[in-house]
């Protein structure tokens, strides 16, 4: 049985040695874990109809006891008090997922998790609100907390963040929090996470018989097309990317195309260079309009602030406690990803993002084992007993 012990190692079975189990769930613990996964993935809740997911999370919490403040955007927040003078803790996961191309059925094997269907199994980020849930219920029951715990489940998070950055974080008192929404394995700690632009153009051009008379045309197509072969895509450098997503556009193949649609994105670790990144972007879309005679109109939006965060700060140093806690090693990582932790950190709140040891998010054969849930599970426990040792410290002002 997983669980969280005195000491540090790699995740793993037991080495046998006698260290004092701290926190490992009991199996009914676990049994529930893995029930409330299973019903929370079956629940669809793709960006945007979260409903079903809330109404179901919120009648669970009740459950326990919690009152649920819901805000306009769909946020669900509940709270768990803890001792006068020990710090809070905000928990956080977010109940949308990426649009499904069929139905979740959950099915097991040998420990795995998957869909039976061709599509998402939704463990992002359902991995993550059903770990909360157990903490929770666990938390709850004893009656004692060694941290206040605040529980924020959002919406929209995988429409650049929406619900996040929707919810109104004066109403945290949290002094620092989690979010579990990095599909690699258990023990690394997200420190760096890219700022990220979005990128949309819209050529216009003129349209002309392609057979009869193309010369009096002007090709949106081509236009967008010379732009794109003329931009650096892929992997700039160690810390930054740039891709074309979507391009569309005409109307028949014997009409010059009037109109095309191109969007694209750019990714870095460093502010600045995202922000060079777009304009090189930007001016290559200008110059292939110009050439092809097409106007374009180009729309750009920074859809979240990345952050650095030092391996000092409270919040990575009570992750890492945490994870050796639980026999786990901290690796700390780069990413190229968002998640709600870039909002809350640009808001001033140190949110780390863990590893939730989901495997091929966004993906048809998305998976997660049991033994990763149940680890998971004990790591949240021990981010809670780790907290007031911080403050003891006297580091969360840090």
């Amino acid at each position: 049985m997983a669980g969280c012990r005195a000491g540090s190692g790699r995740a793993g079975p037991s080495s046998g040695s006698v260290r004092r189990v701290i926190h490992a769930a009991s199996t009914e613990e676990r049994e529930r874990l893995l029930a409330d996964f299973v019903r929370y993935c079956e629940i669809e809740s793709p960006s945007g109809l979260e409903r079903g997911m809330a109404d179901a999370l919120t009648e669970d919490l009740r459950g326990l006891g919690l009152e649920v403040e819901e805000d306009a955007a769909g946020n669900l927040l509940a709270r768990i008090a803890g001792p006068e003078g020990v710090p809070t803790v905000l928990l956080c996961a977010h109940m949308d997922t990426v649009p499904l191309d069929g139905p979740v059925e959950v099915v097991s094997e040998n420990g795995l998790l998957t869909n039976r269907h061709e599509a998402i199994l939704g463990a992002d980020n359902k991995a993550a609100i059903a770990t909360i849930m157990g903490a929770a219920r666990r938390i709850v029951r004893e009656g004692k907390a060694a941290a206040g715990v605040e529980i924020l489940f959002t919406t929209g998070e995988e429409l650049a963040l929406q619900g996040a950055k929707a919810f109104d974080s004066s109403r945290l008192s949290a002094d620092f929090g989690f979010v579990f929404d990095h599909a690699s394995p258990i023990g690394e700690i997200v420190v760096a996470s890219p700022t990220y632009y979005s990128i949309e153009a819209r050529f216009r051009g003129k349209a002309a018989h392609a057979g009869i008379r193309p010369e009096a045309g002007h090709n949106a197509i081509a236009a967008g097309a010379r732009a794109i072969a003329a931009m650096k895509i892929g992997r700039l450098d160690p810390e930054t990317t740039a891709n074309v997503g979507r391009i569309e556009g005409g109307t028949a193949p014997n009409v010059v195309a009037e109109r095309c649609f191109v969007e694209l994105e750019t990714r870095s670790l460093d502010d600045t260079r995202a922000g060079e990144v777009v304009s090189e972007m930007v001016d290559a879309l200008a110059g292939a309009a110009s050439d092809a005679e097409c106007d374009v109109e180009t729309t750009v939006e920074r859809r979240f602030q990345g952050y650095r965060l030092p391996r000092t700060t409270p919040a990575v140093e009570v992750a890492a406690a945490a994870l050796r806690e639980c026999d786990v090693e901290p690796v700390y990582i780069n990413t190229g990803g968002g998640s709600d932790a870039n909002v809350f950190i640009q808001g001033g709140l140190h949110v780390v993002n863990l590893a939730n040891g989901t495997e091929g998010n966004h993906q048809p054969d998305e998976s997660v084992t049991v033994e990763a849930l149940e680890k998971i599970l004990d790591v949240t426990l021990a981010l809670v007993s780790q907290a007031p040792r911080v403050a003891a410290q006297g580091r969360l002002g840090d």
